[in-house]
């Protein structure tokens, strides 16, 4: 694209036509032989526009969180996000985090959000295997689909060898759910009579922050988990976020 617009500018600057006319009669003539042209320069100095704009407003993602079947409110959405930043004292023109909302998941075809679930599940999965997921908070539901599919840390293994005083600040909120390490679902789908059994294992993968402060603040009628995707490359900001979250200073 940017040979073709300099071959054709060098073009339009050796039109001998167009230093013959003036006025409205120039812009005509250019209309009418050099309209690809000026697209191309177009498209060509759009992208150069955004490609800066994107270099000198990029920040950098600290951390990437997500609510999965948890509706939270103004107040909420900014402790769990605005406010971490400035815990942390960082330069938030550089940097910034990422809290990812409306995201459902539920078997229930009763339920109203039934109808996001297969959106929302594509787009936990790419943002997982992008490694743009640190912390979910979840229902019951979700803190179970998570589990069951090997998603998330065992909190009690990670903590009590990264950091103990964490650990013993935490674990009586552990909460253990199983992961699902084999079974027979695709037995069953060819054959409906075959009973179906799994091989699972259980770990600490979650937390119950239903009595932190921010979230017993925000009344909800059912307790609110917390887990870490399993493949998270930023678990030092992830300890400080559960701090914060426990307010231990």
């Amino acid at each position: 694209m940017k040979r073709t617009a300099l071959n054709g500018i060098s073009m339009l600057l050796k039109d001998d036509n167009l230093r013959t006319l003036h006025g409205w009669k120039k812009v005509q003539h250019i209309l009418a032989y050099y309209k690809f042209l000026l697209l191309i320069i177009c498209i060509f100095a759009y992208f150069i526009v955004y490609n800066i704009y994107g270099y000198l407003t990029h920040k950098n993602i600290i951390l990437y969180t997500a609510l999965v079947n948890v509706v939270a409110g103004e107040d909420l959405i900014r402790q769990l996000e605005g406010d971490f930043l400035d815990h942390l004292g960082v330069d938030t023109s550089k940097n910034a985090m990422k809290l990812y909302t409306n995201l459902y998941l539920t078997d229930d075809e009763l339920s109203v959000y039934h109808e996001y679930t297969y959106a929302s599940r594509m787009k936990i999965l790419a943002i997982l295997e992008g490694k743009s997921l640190d912390v979910i908070l979840m229902n019951q539901e979700a803190f179970d689909a998570f589990s069951q599919n090997g998603y998330l840390y065992d909190l009690e293994q990670l903590f009590s060898e990264t950091d103990p005083a964490l650990y013993e600040k935490i674990r009586s909120d552990l909460v253990y759910n199983i992961v699902i390490l084999e079974d027979n679902a695709n037995d069953r789908i060819l054959n409906k009579s075959i009973p179906y059994s799994a091989l699972t294992e259980e770990h600490a993968f979650g937390l119950d922050i239903s009595q932190t402060p921010f979230i017993r603040q925000s009344g909800f009628d059912e307790s609110v988990y917390l887990g870490i995707a399993a493949n998270s490359p930023r678990l030092n900001t992830v300890s400080e976020y559960l701090k914060y979250l426990y307010e231990i200073i």
